[in-house]
């Protein structure tokens, strides 16, 4: 049974100020001393990076099409453990979801498995009455229970004086208005905003500017009175334990740092529920990887914004290729399968897979069903996943053979060509997973070591 106080931020769209409500309610709550649980919904990296500053403790997703929606109240419950408040930021527009599938991985959707009262963040800039309308189109749209809305980049005091009348003519209670302030702004870069980790010091700077903005800005006592009213939930918390974890912890390293700082929390939980000693490599500072290292887990990030620090690293690049060759394993997902290539836009990277990534103006994003076609340290052959594609990259050849031993193919999915590379000792592609939805992967890691 789970009882903590919760709320969904959500907006009618990308881009109304989700991230700057949800981090500066999680901030703002933090800095009285409360203990706060932040989660994004969807497969972001980047926002729970900032959430993680202002709450001080894990951002989680929580995404019904990757993990299930059975196992999203679970997760839940596991990641607010401890905590006197959740804060769920939403993804996109209120009710958007996975192509094609209505409401599948919607903010609404959340919103309803964790039976949570929803708060709408609505961009006024250029609105007046007509905000109205909007707000209650999506108070009456579905099935959320919309409990009141912060209006952003209010222009002025008689601006918001409109707007709350507007609000008030549909009864939808009016918690906040916020003015524009550059302070809290943080910089994008070619898949949205420049991660937390790049730019720890003045992430925490506008985190801090983000706690002072809400405090002054919106009725928190209001918001906890909501986050209040949502009901006891009957789930139980997830457990990454693994039913038996194998004996001697092995050692598997698993990179981070500004380069690769695209993990969702639970891996490195499951790693160590099966069995493994969980050990942090950074491939911009380290030189070598942790002693006694058996495998490697790289997830993503933007390895082409520090190529040239990376190709420079060549003591931990000899180190990757080694581990293969001498019985390791390597599990990598996007940006590590870009470090795993043998170059990255012409800069030589760890050279186990035997392809050149570069580069690319086209963004390739979505969902994608997936099934293995070659046994790997992660999945045998034949296993069928849901995961995530988000890159500006590609990589030539798309899919084939290791320098050793020969391999194939990790994926295949309907409507594009088999992708990523995968052996009995690596498995490295474009498409990101969330184990929490397939626990085994965990567990078959370790136990290949």
């Amino acid at each position: 049974m789970v009882t903590i106080p919760r709320v969904v931020i959500g907006a009618p769209a990308s881009g109304h100020g989700k991230t700057t409500v949800a981090t500066g309610l999680l901030a703002a709550f933090a800095r009285r001393g409360l203990p706060v649980a932040p989660f994004k919904v969807g497969p972001d990296y980047i926002d729970p990076g900032y959430h993680a500053l202002a709450a001080g403790r894990p951002g989680r997703n929580l995404d019904p099409v990757l993990v299930g929606e059975k196992e999203i109240g679970p997760l839940f419950a596991h990641g607010s453990q401890g905590a006197s408040l959740a804060v769920i930021e939403g993804v996109m527009g209120l009710y958007d979801g996975r192509t094609g599938a209505g409401e599948t991985g919607s903010t609404a959707q959340v919103a309803g498995l964790l039976d949570a009262p929803v708060i709408l963040v609505v961009d006024a800039a250029a609105q007046g009455r007509s905000i109205a309308a909007l707000v209650h189109g999506f108070r009456s749209f579905g099935t959320v229970r919309m409990a009141g809305v912060i209006l952003n980049r209010v222009g002025s005091d008689r601006h918001e004086a409109i707007l709350r009348e507007a609000c008030e003519e549909v009864g939808t209670p009016v918690l906040g208005a916020l003015r524009r302030a550059d302070a809290v702004a943080a910089p994008s870069r070619h898949l949205g905003l420049v991660p937390a980790a790049e730019r720890r010091a003045e992430a925490q700077q506008s985190v801090d500017a983000l706690a002072t903005l809400i405090e002054s800005s919106v009725d928190l006592a209001e918001v906890m009175a909501i986050a209040r009213s949502a009901p006891t939930l009957s789930v139980e918390p997830w457990s990454p334990v693994a039913p038996e974890p194998v004996a001697g912890r092995p050692v598997v390293a698993l990179a981070g740092g500004p380069a690769f700082s695209f993990a969702y929390a639970e891996t490195a939980e499951l790693l160590a529920g099966a069995g493994a000693e969980v050990v942090t490599v950074d491939p911009l500072h380290d030189e070598a990887l942790p002693t006694g290292t058996r495998g490697l887990v790289v997830g993503g990030g933007f390895p082409e914004v520090y190529a040239s620090e990376l190709s420079a690293n060549e003591p931990l690049r000899r180190a990757v290729a080694d581990l293969v060759t001498g019985g390791g394993k390597i599990v990598a997902e996007c940006a590590g399968l870009l470090w795993l290539c043998r170059s990255l836009d012409g800069a030589p990277m760890c050279g186990v897979i035997d392809a050149e990534a570069a580069m690319t103006p086209t963004l390739t994003l979505g969902y994608r069903d997936a099934v293995a076609l070659t046994d790997s340290p992660l999945a045998p052959a034949g296993t069928r996943v849901t995961g995530h594609e988000f890159h500006r990259t590609t990589v030539h050849p798309r899919s084939g053979l290791l320098l050793s031993p020969a391999g194939g193919a990790a994926w295949a999915w309907r409507g594009a060509d088999p992708e990523g590379f995968a052996t009995p000792a690596v498995q490295a592609s474009y498409l990101h997973l969330h184990w929490a939805g397939n626990p085994a992967f965990a567990s078959r890691f370790v136990e290949s070591l």
